[in-house]
């Protein structure tokens, strides 16, 4: 009985790995030999568990990754200038920390977004905040929050955001209204969160994208200007996946 009134206490104070644990050494006669001291460290390191895997589950969740890509999982044989101590260096997320850019640019189907988005899990698992947009559907957020009142709140979320992924960069040109919109947006983040770019179009290009030459100038000024640059190329990994079945990183 006395065990049972902790276990409710346990799920009272939602102390749910440890009431898993206990439960747990109840049913393994084993665990009755361990001193008090080793049992209770067991149901500690159970809650810990349990709390970083509840909060890795709403980082993803919120998140909204496009695809389900990690860092483990990169293919490094097929011929398109990644080099594994670079992606080393960037799955430390130390560039995230430091509000730091990061711009992935190349030919559609070498990986951009399976890419960003594996970058984005492991920022996740290092417990910091990710979202991921496609332009589009950023501008369409920012149109419809300018009609509903919830334009301040929308930019309070992106501000927060420890990274943000941006994806589809420069696949059509920008009204003036958008290039306003998108000019608040980094201009919010400069210098404290990071942003993370996908694009076909190369970097070169994207003045000409933006097409106001003022703010133009003012938005790759902050986006680029200290910025990480990985410019992939080589011929696209879903053709490569077509022919060999077992390749991991697919897109």
């Amino acid at each position: 009985m006395l065990t049972q009134n902790t276990l409710d206490i346990l799920r009272q104070l939602k102390l749910t790995g440890m009431c898993d644990a206990l439960e747990q050494q109840r049913s393994q006669p084993e665990t009755h030999d361990l001193a008090f001291e080793e049992r209770l460290a067991l149901l500690v390191d159970r809650e810990v568990l349990h709390r970083e895997s509840r909060r890795l589950e709403r980082l993803l969740r919120a998140a909204r990754l496009r695809v389900p890509a990690c860092i483990e999982d990169i293919d490094y044989r097929h011929p398109r200038g990644l080099e594994r101590s670079r992606m080393a260096g960037l799955a430390s997320c130390d560039w995230i920390r430091q509000s730091l850019n990061l711009c992935i640019t190349g030919p559609t189907g070498c990986g951009k977004t399976w890419l960003a988005c594996a970058l984005g899990n492991q920022a996740c698992r290092q417990g910091l905040s990710v979202r991921y947009l496609r332009v589009p559907r950023l501008f369409e957020q920012l149109r419809i929050a300018h009609g509903d009142g919830s334009y301040a709140r929308l930019m309070n979320q992106l501000l927060k955001t420890d990274l943000l992924i941006l994806d589809d960069w420069g696949m059509q040109k920008v009204t003036a209204q958008q290039r306003q919109d998108l000019m608040e947006v980094i201009e919010d983040r400069h210098g404290r969160g990071s942003t993370l770019i996908a694009s076909q179009l190369p970097t070169e290009h994207w003045h000409d994208y933006i097409g106001s030459a003022t703010l133009a100038d003012a938005i790759l000024d902050r986006l680029l200007h200290g910025a990480h640059r990985l410019n992939l190329k080589g011929e696209s990994l879903r053709k490569a996946k077509a022919q060999k079945p077992e390749s991991v990183d697919p897109s």
